[in-house]
């Protein structure tokens, strides 16, 4: 048996008309649309088949990326059903949707979490201009010294994401963060760029939404995994609810390693397979650790490609 890591990634993955084809060619999935909908009064297909503002905004956009995601892996399931994860991994909004293919939260809770996750999150970032710059060609050492020297004269700067070699995702005060462009250009920035976006993940401006993100973790996480899940804050295994609750409220202000957790488990692995949206982590790990095999399920086309190459 094959020793699989199934992924998912995180906001920034989304786009109008994702999970489409698994809408129209199964019954499963339409069923699936209608039942998250319900929970948080919202219309997933017109949220993601039609052009809206909502889709955009962090409420929206994490339930949206999560449902599109739980379809392609249940399906997936249904498919393959005696193929099992050696573990689960995800980037960011991704490690809930690797909580719920472990079978520790239901779909349709997840939808509701994250819906109310991403308004937190929301919340704790109004009325402060946070935002994100991603940063190009810099080692993660020099991005580390900058934040630490500008931490030092009083800006709120943080590393949130370690994606890749020579590229890091910061976070904080946008004012501080544009103060610093020239500074990390002339550590030898290849890019540095402020992202549109109102959220600061995975910095201390989320420490508001952690106490309410537990409290409703702690009401729909259940103590049941098929396999362990990778932290973004530790790249350690969990398998515990305990550990989840712990693990993801301090994942809100804590950077994401996702470089790092392939590093570390891509030696006890045959492949990986990457469920929903595109194909982020299965370019990010072509770049982090070349010999993990990366398969996708995006779409009706790509599960049959799967079922072919691993199922038979």
């Amino acid at each position: 048996m094959k020793k699989i890591a199934m992924i998912f990634s995180g906001q920034g993955s989304q786009a109008v008309g994702m999970g489409k084809d698994f809408y129209e060619n199964s019954e499963v999935a339409r069923e699936m649309f209608v039942k998250a909908g319900e929970r948080i009064g919202v219309d997933f297909k017109e949220l993601i088949f039609e052009e809206n503002d909502k889709l955009g905004q962090t409420a929206y956009t994490q339930p949206a990326i999560l449902l599109v995601q739980m379809i392609a892996y249940r399906l997936f399931k249904d498919a393959c059903p005696d193929i099992k994860a050696e573990m689960f991994l995800g980037h960011s909004l991704g490690e809930f949707s690797a909580l719920c293919a472990s079978g520790a939260i239901d779909y349709v809770d997840a939808v509701e979490l994250v819906h109310k996750r991403g308004a937190l999150m929301q919340s704790a970032c109004d009325g402060i201009d946070a935002g994100m710059m991603v940063l190009v060609g810099l080692d993660d050492a020099t991005v580390e010294s900058v934040c630490v020297d500008a931490q030092a004269e009083g800006k709120k700067v943080w590393p949130a994401n370690y994606n890749q070699d020579g590229q890091l995702v910061v976070a904080g005060m946008k004012s501080d963060l544009s103060s610093l462009e020239q500074t990390f250009k002339d550590a030898g920035a290849k890019r540095a760029l402020l992202l549109d976006m109102s959220v600061a993940s995975h910095c201390e401006l989320l420490a508001p939404a952690q106490q309410p993100l537990t409290d409703l973790m702690l009401e729909m996480v259940k103590d049941s995994f098929e396999a362990p899940i990778v932290s973004n804050v530790t790249t350690n295994k969990y398998a515990t609810k305990d550990e989840a609750v712990a693990l993801l409220k301090e994942q809100l202000v804590k950077p994401v390693k996702y470089k790092q957790s392939i590093l570390a488990v891509a030696g006890e692995l045959d492949m990986a397979i990457e469920f929903g949206n595109g194909i982020v982590l299965k370019g990010l790990n072509r770049r982090i650790a070349k010999e993990l095999k990366t398969l996708n399920v995006s779409d009706m086309a790509t599960l049959e490609s799967v079922k072919e190459e691993i199922c038979s």
